[in-house]
């Protein structure tokens, strides 16, 4: 993009906010470098990475990137042969050391979430460990190694050391000396060149033996190197040249280490820094409350609450603007400092940091194109130089516009056609309006003329739009109205300000009717959008009280809904409780009626009674329903058994018995239950899974369970005695199924022994029940022969 529109829209301060977000000055050099790409892929890649590293940066924190230099000039040294310093070769420890936290950083993040678009860099970065420490264990510091780095290095410190104190106290004695006392000049140690020396009165230095190396200014003191330490200090002098020397063998070592793997460190040093610039993108988005904007190739723009990002953040009043969907152009008026420049450069300066990756500080779901360029005209163009007038300057930044623009440029133009004339420069800006339109080439401009707002008016594509002004207050309120043009409210801040009013009315004379007429439509126009905007906020106002509303009245349905089910239930438990107390009364007298007729050794027609018992259930059934009704209750309907054969074994739901179907007619089903064949329909039959087994679905629905019926009445033991063998039989299965459904495990039948036949008709009776696991005779106090213990499944 060219320079010129990234200077008019400042985007050069951008960057240099950006860069104070950076750590390494190779990543701050590069961002005051940074511009936009057009390429769409690589805008989306740029987004997706700024996206990305704020999320792991919310989760993990920041980088560990120590401040590292650039390593470019040493590795070109080192590939050549060269022995780099020790700063060198400890900067190149910190790249390391940065590359292994990086990579530690990464790993612990890929076990929550995925790099996505900064997997590549982290993948490029190189880890020597080794290397690493060995670095940070041999030297401290620059121009300072550790006594330890090598075994030579150590042993040549040590030496020098002791002989340095030798020397110390070799002179310290001398100073201390009664034989000395006279020629020393003042007991104390100094150093000329390099050696260690007693300051001796000149008149004395021929009497003290040493090497004389200075004398003081005023030739009343010589400065003498002892005779008895001329030789040690000589040898301090060489093994300070050795250390030199072996320390020459640890960088030229390292070096030589590092020359190995110049492509890996470059690589890993370019991925530092390219991931310290991203998270820089990432922090700056943090710090201005910035959304990722959603890009398109339409050339669409619909920025939401946008803010510009060098106003400050507390006073900045947010804007919505948008372009390019319904029309291409949007020529934007109003009174000077009403924030139509200030818009211009938010929509520039946004396009330009979102195709840098930047996230913008506006809402989110704002909507940005990407454009090959952006040109803006803003500004005073004036140059004495050149002897260029503010319209001459502005007419060349627009031949070069109108030159170097694409059908997918984005044009800023600010007080077009200003400068000159006014019906001149009105004419000039329609046309390069015009021409811009025709090419549909997303335009935002400035104007103050009258004429272009009615160009706007009666042209497709092109849209006014106005900065709103509070005459009460005399002063801008920075909101941008699409749809309304602005007015330059002249006449008005005029009279507000006292101007005389005839001076005023003077003044209207002069313009031109059609002028008028524009003021006309301009008010009633405003008047009509600030009146849409009331009826608008009224009927979102209106709208949010009915939901609210039709909330209340549904929950209030739910609790009464909850209410009517609660007294429903209670009230079909208490019918049902009836019902059930009737039938077991109705089997209590049945097996009353049956022990009576056995006490006086009579029969009884055992068909009637269970013909009285089926009536019972059928009342039962029939009241069960009316009852229903009465409450509300809707009894889910069975499904029938479509594919139920005669010999199939089934459960009779009504009577909570298995028996075995003997004949199918019309939906009716005729079943054999012990010795009584039951016609009952289709669906009052269900798939016996056990035989004798209740239905569990049907039991919850009568609110207890078979089980729970049979056991408040049944005994573990039922007596045969005095009944004949028919009557025991019937008797006997009746009172196993009984005792089965209710869940007994075993029971004894009491037959007598008599001469036998009871017991052995018994015993055939049993071989035939599937739910009698086993039986037996009784034991000795159970009644031995007269009676048989039978085991349920």
């Amino acid at each position: 993009m060219n320079e010129k529109a990234l200077y008019k829209l400042e985007f050069h301060k951008i960057r240099e906010k950006l860069a104070n977000y950076a750590i390494t000055d190779e990543a701050r050099d590069q961002i005051k470098l940074l511009r936009p790409t057009s390429d769409p892929s690589e805008v989306y890649k740029l987004q997706g990475q700024t996206n990305d590293a704020i999320n792991i940066s919310l989760k993990k924190g920041r980088l560990p990137i120590n401040r590292i230099k650039q390593i470019k000039t040493s590795i070109q040294r080192v590939q050549i042969g060269g022995i780099i310093g020790s700063g060198e070769i400890l900067n190149i420890g910190k790249v390391l050391k940065t590359a292994r936290l990086l990579k530690k950083y990464a790993h612990e993040e890929v076990m929550d979430t995925q790099l996505n678009t900064l997997g590549e860099y982290f993948d490029s970065l190189y880890v020597y460990k080794e290397l690493e420490y060995e670095i940070n264990r041999c030297i401290i510091a620059e121009d300072e190694f550790s006594d330890d780095a090598t075994p030579t290095l150590s042993s040549i410190r040590r030496q020098i050391s002791r002989l340095n104190l030798k020397v110390k106290d070799t002179i310290q004695s001398i100073i201390q000396s009664t034989q000395y006392k006279d020629m020393v000049q003042e007991a104390i140690v100094t150093v000329r060149d390099g050696r260690q020396c007693i300051p001796i009165k000149a008149a004395q230095k021929t009497s003290f033996k040493g090497i004389v190396h200075d004398t003081s200014g005023s030739g009343s003191t010589v400065f003498i190197e002892p005779a008895a330490v001329v030789e040690m200090n000589n040898k301090i002098r060489e093994l300070i040249s050795a250390e030199q020397d072996e320390i020459q063998v640890i960088l030229a070592t390292f070096s030589e280490k590092i020359s190995f793997i110049t492509e890996e460190l470059l690589l890993t040093f370019d991925s530092i820094i390219t991931l310290d610039i991203i998270f820089a993108k990432s922090e700056y988005a943090l710090k201005i409350n910035a959304h990722a904007p959603v890009l398109n190739e339409k050339k669409y723009i619909n920025l939401k609450g946008a803010r510009h990002p060098l106003l400050n953040p507390t006073t900045v009043v947010p804007i919505d603007v948008y372009v390019g969907s319904d029309f291409t152009t949007l020529l934007i008026t109003g009174p000077n400092t009403g924030g139509k420049t200030v818009t211009l450069k938010t929509i520039g300066l946004f396009t330009i940091m979102a195709q840098c990756g930047l996230f913008i500080p506006a809402k989110e779901n704002s909507d940005l194109a990407i454009f090959d360029d952006v040109f803006a005209s803003l500004g005073e163009e004036q140059s004495i130089e050149q002897s260029l007038s503010s319209f001459s300057a502005q007419m060349v930044n627009l031949i070069e516009i109108l030159t170097d623009m694409t059908t997918n440029s984005l044009i800023l133009l600010d007080e077009l056609g200003s400068g000159t004339d006014p019906t001149e420069g009105a004419a000039l800006a329609m046309s390069v309006l015009e021409h811009l339109r025709k090419q549909q080439i997303t335009t935002v401009a400035t104007t103050h003329y009258s004429e272009l707002k009615l160009y706007a008016l009666s042209n497709n594509n092109v849209e006014n739009a106005g900065c709103e002004f509070d005459i009460q207050q005399l002063r801008p309120t920075y909101k941008l109205l699409i749809g309304v043009p602005g007015k330059s409210n002249a006449f008005e801040i005029s009279k507000k300000l006292g101007f005389p009013e005839h001076l005023i009315d003077d003044a209207k004379v002069f313009l031109q009717k059609e002028n008028i007429k524009m003021e006309d439509i301009l008010v009633e126009l405003e008047y009509s959008k600030r009146t849409a905007l009331v009826e608008k906020e009224n009927a979102l106002k209106f709208r949010q009280e009915a939901e609210d509303l039709k909330d209340s009245i549904k929950k209030e349905r739910q609790k009464l809904e909850v209410s009517r089910q609660k007294i429903l239930k209670r009230a079909e438990e208490k019918g049902k409780e009836l019902l059930r107390d009737v039938e077991i009364e109705t089997e209590n007298i049945l097996k009353e009626v049956r022990q009576t007729a056995r006490d006086a050794l009579s029969n009884i027609d055992e068909n009637t009674l269970q013909s009285i018992k089926q009536k019972v259930h059928q009342t039962k059934a029939t009241k069960s329903a009316e009852l229903d009704k009465k409450i509300g209750y809707t009894k889910p309907k069975p499904k029938l058994l479509k594919d139920v054969k005669i010999g199939e074994e089934v459960l009779v739901i009504s009577f909570n018995q298995s028996g075995i179907v003997t004949n199918i007619k019309n939906n009716k089903v005729t079943v054999q239950l012990g010795i009584l064949p039951v016609t009952v329909k289709l669906d009052d039959i269900s798939r016996s899974i056990k035989s004798g087994q209740v239905d569990k679905e049907y039991s919850k629905k009568q609110g207890i369970s078979h089980n729970v019926r049979k056991t408040m009445t049944i005994r573990p033991e039922i007596d045969l005695r005095g009944m004949t063998g028919d009557e025991a039989i019937e008797a006997a299965s009746q009172y196993l199924d009984d005792a089965y459904l209710s869940g007994l495990k075993n029971v004894t039948i009491i037959h007598g022994k008599g001469t036998g036949v009871l017991r052995e008709a018994i015993k055939n009776m049993l071989r035939k029940i599937p739910h009698v696991a086993s039986y037996r005779p009784g034991k000795y106090g159970e009644g031995e022969h007269g009676v048989t213990v039978v085991e349920l499944k």
